[in-house]
């Protein structure tokens, strides 16, 4: 009969490795069968425009990584990773040349922030204090806080749509649109409850750990999971697509990195009637229209100090941004978009040739937009860094259709594995005591579609491999 494998993981990406090497390291045999030639999901990189260029094929900055309690403990270092930091995390530019900048300390980024500078430090400093605490509060999303009066002002400010929330507690434009920018990762009108949570976590992350990247490209994040669990003795096939669960080899327990609509696909047959119409009531959200460039030269932004940000989020104010997220809500290409770019070559020199420089961007569309948003994109871009488009060597485009081309799991366009609105912000892929287990007792589902959703954290895949070691024996290794 051959040997029966104590798991298979389909997919290898950020969730399906982290539940690899949960499994490997407590001492259970795990394969991971990924249908692309090279693992890693949305962390890799490749050579999209000229030779020597690195590129960034979906994520590219890492603020929840460093932060997630799964990769804490993993000694990632050691198989070759090494973070970098930029002088300052985040800068949010305005068109009058002034720029809010997120720097690492409070008092440095209230600096930047004009009359809202005190009222900054007030607002963020036990939003910081409790970051640690959110985060592992993340990581154990079905338990109640065991310090809840200590997050409870984090939660109540979470609950609150950001538009009103930065127009509560700020007066003027750089503040305002500091939170709004890091709120519109969202993916949702900021006049929506809860997306006030993504404000705060994002700029809290900022000050307690940082928007880092790695050296070489997200995919040295990827090889280096790669690395580790091949060391504890687990297995990674590449250029494997898995077409029906079935053909699958001979397993105790099956872990699936994909959304429900790959779900249905692969093992729909195994599940009873209501499972099958409750996976199939699951929303996706708005995609989004990327493009990468070889410049030949740095941004030249006019404001001087988006030069030492890693990220720098393109806009303009709280009412334009919540303008453009509001048209993509009602389906509707935004005519200015929400931009969000990542400069890495003025940090990390090995990205490109000398002298030469990379750029990273994608804006917000409705799911599943055919819109070619690289003109508006690069018009951002020229609004706020003139001559920028004199500087491009050569440009690669990303629609929703080729990046669902690339990544099954990006339906539509969508990044986070589903809608963050309503009860599916918590609730996914729907109501259920342990989301990540299925009907099937042997199938398992680890992706960004289960609860705490999309980030590159790990945490989907590390939860649902603790659902499979309590759920049978184990040796600790």
């Amino acid at each position: 009969m051959g040997t029966v494998l104590d798991a298979v993981v389909v997919g290898a990406g950020p969730n399906g490795l982290a539940a690899a090497i949960t499994l490997a390291r407590a001492g259970r045999s795990v394969r991971v069968l990924e249908a692309a030639d090279t693992p890693g999901g949305g962390v890799r990189s490749a050579a999209l425009t000229l030779p020597g260029f690195v590129h960034d094929i979906c994520s590219a900055v890492h603020p929840l990584a460093l932060a997630s309690p799964f990769f804490q403990h993993l000694p990632l270092e050691a198989h070759g990773l090494e973070w970098i930091h930029p002088p300052s995390p985040l800068a949010h530019p305005l068109e009058d040349g002034r720029a809010a900048v997120l720097e690492r300390g409070l008092e440095a980024t209230a600096a930047s922030l004009g009359e809202d500078g005190e009222a900054y430090i007030r607002w963020m400093r036990p939003m910081v204090r409790v970051f640690d605490e959110v985060m592992a509060q993340l990581a154990e999303p079905l338990r109640v806080p065991r310090r809840p009066l200590r997050l409870a002002r984090f939660g109540l400010r979470a609950m609150r749509p950001a538009r009103s929330l930065a127009e509560s507690a700020f007066r003027g434009p750089l503040a305002r649109a500091l939170f709004a920018g890091a709120a519109a990762h969202s993916f949702s009108a900021l006049e929506r409850p809860f997306t006030g949570a993504f404000g705060l976590l994002l700029l809290a992350a900022g000050h307690a750990v940082g928007w880092p990247f790695p050296r070489g490209g997200s995919q040295r994040l990827t090889d280096a999971l790669v690395s580790y669990l091949r060391a504890l003795g687990g297995e990674v096939v590449t250029g494997h697509r898995v077409e029906n669960v079935d053909a699958l080899p001979r397993a105790r327990a099956v872990l699936l990195d994909v959304t429900p609509a790959q779900l249905l696909k692969l093992a729909g047959h195994r599940f009873p009637e209501s499972y099958r119409e409750r996976l199939q009531r699951f929303r996706y959200g708005p995609g989004v229209f990327k493009v990468d460039w070889a410049l030949d030269g740095p941004i030249p932004w006019r404001a001087e100090t988006c030069a030492r940000a890693g990220t720098v989020h393109l806009g303009g104010t709280l009412e334009e941004l919540s303008a453009s997220e509001a048209a993509v809500a009602r389906g509707e290409p935004p005519a200015h978009p929400y931009v969000l770019v990542a400069q890495h070559t003025p940090f990390d020199d090995s990205r490109a040739p000398p002298g030469r420089h990379t750029g990273w961007a994608y804006c917000h569309v409705p799911h599943g937009c055919t819109e070619d948003m690289t003109e508006r994109i690069e018009a951002q871009l020229e609004r706020f860094a003139p001559g920028f488009r004199s500087r491009i060597l050569a440009r690669h485009t990303a629609s929703p259709a080729r990046l669902e081309a690339h990544n099954a799991n990006y339906v539509g366009g969508d990044i986070c594995g589903g809608s963050q609105e309503g009860l599916q912000l918590f609730a996914r892929p729907m109501a259920k005591p342990v989301p990540y287990a299925t009907p099937d007792p042997r199938l398992f589902l680890c992706s960004a579609s289960t609860p705490p959703g999309p980030g590159v954290h790990g945490l989907c895949g590390w939860l649902a491999a603790r659902v499979v070691l309590a759920r049978g024996p184990g040796r600790d290794r």
